[in-house]
């Protein structure tokens, strides 16, 4: 791996989770039990809804979330085409077909409800609002296209774990709320994730759903409950590990200072790059306490070579990345859907436009102003 002086993320761990893995090893339950059940209690309580179903990964969440809304073939889901693949994955495993919409813009990277509304169909069945970078898509006017259309909100806040914003706690606003915990995470477990629902019927078939169904559960067998079970309907294995969730619970109860150190980053960045000819920092007029601060996403001018300057950065030590590119110019859905260039004209130019800079929460002055005199640096360059 390369050295970089500052890596894209870094995940922050030390003594408390070091600590809170081994007494998982200590107990001898390693798969879903006590530990998880607390884990899930706690999120809850944070986020303020009645409960929360640990999953085994984030795209778990979004799978679950389909599979519950009885989603399958001939349905149709709206979602943006600027986000990782796992949710068009989730929804054209289960048959169904994605439709890919327009982001609102350059300042605004999440799902522009406006396109959505001109994609409905009644084949749909869904819509699917990511909280691109943390940044909250505007959950006021997609709420109410679902709900004039009769349709589910599953609000994919990957990039937002127990996120306070005027619209309210993200993932909670909608039917479904899908969360992930995977390594580069505000909350990281390393693998990981979290699904919430407004109605309590639906999170508790999200949970059977999670363990094959099963109508009676490893640990309630090991209580010395019924050693026969059932299997009631089709699952699958999507269940944490009880290290993951001993990692969730240290992570959750420190995401409060981590986040504040993460709006030190955004605010500095926002600070010393704004003057930057022809650079666009997206969600930048939001107030900083608003977001998670997943990613810190800048876009480019037209006919910037890209590739160029993330070179002459990594030769200066800094890690930088593309977030994301697009889920309906990928050669799967090109084929399956007939999907292809000039479908999204917004989003395409905004994927070939952008570029992110690093940012986690162990994040200090000196890694910031490295990276924003490299930036500055590099864009002099000749």
């Amino acid at each position: 791996m390369t050295d970089w002086k500052v890596p894209l993320y870094r995940p922050e761990t030390g003594p408390a989770e070091a600590d809170a893995v081994a007494e998982v090893l200590r107990s001898g339950w390693l798969s879903t039990g006590p530990v998880t059940q607390d884990f899930e209690a706690r999120y809850a309580e944070t986020l303020g809804v009645h409960g929360a179903v640990a999953v085994s990964n984030g795209t778990a969440a979004l799978h679950l979330a389909v599979l519950a809304l009885g989603i399958g073939p001939g349905d149709e889901v709206v979602m943006p085409s600027l986000s990782f693949v796992s949710a068009a994955a989730t929804v054209t495993l289960a048959g169904a077909t994605p439709v890919f919409a327009e982001v609102s813009s350059g300042h605004d990277l999440c799902l522009d409800p406006a396109d959505a509304a001109r994609r409905i169909t009644p084949r749909t069945k869904a819509i699917v609002a990511m909280h691109y970078g943390g940044h909250a898509a505007d959950l006021t006017a997609l709420a109410e296209l679902a709900r004039s259309h009769g349709i589910a909100l599953i609000e994919d806040s990957a990039h937002a774990p127990a996120t306070r914003t005027p619209h309210g706690v993200l993932g909670t606003v909608g039917d479904i709320g899908c969360y992930s915990f995977f390594a580069t995470k505000n909350l990281a477990t390393g693998e990981g994730g979290m699904v919430v629902a407004r109605d309590p019927a639906l999170l508790a078939e999200i949970r059977r759903l999670r363990s094959h169904a099963l109508t009676v559960s490893a640990q309630d067998r090991h209580r010395g409950g019924p050693s026969v079970y059932d299997v009631d309907g089709f699952g699958l294995n999507y269940r944490p590990t009880e290290i993951g969730s001993a990692l969730g619970r240290v992570q959750l109860a420190g995401l409060p200072a981590a986040q504040a150190r993460r709006q030190a980053v955004v605010r500095h960045y926002r600070e010393n790059l704004a003057d930057l000819p022809g650079i666009t920092v997206p969600f930048a007029d939001r107030l900083v306490e608003e977001s998670a601060h997943h990613l810190f996403a800048v876009l480019l001018p037209q006919g910037t070579d890209r590739a160029g300057l993330q070179d002459r950065l990594k030769t200066a030590g800094i890690q930088t990345g593309v977030h994301y590119p697009p889920s309906h110019l990928f050669t799967a859905y090109r084929k399956r859907f007939g999907t292809g260039r000039g479908d999204l004209p917004v989003t395409e130019r905004v994927t070939d436009a952008q570029l992110s800079l690093p940012l986690y929460a162990g994040m200090g002055t000196e890694e910031t102003t490295l990276v924003v005199e490299a930036v500055r640096q590099a864009w002099t360059a000749p």
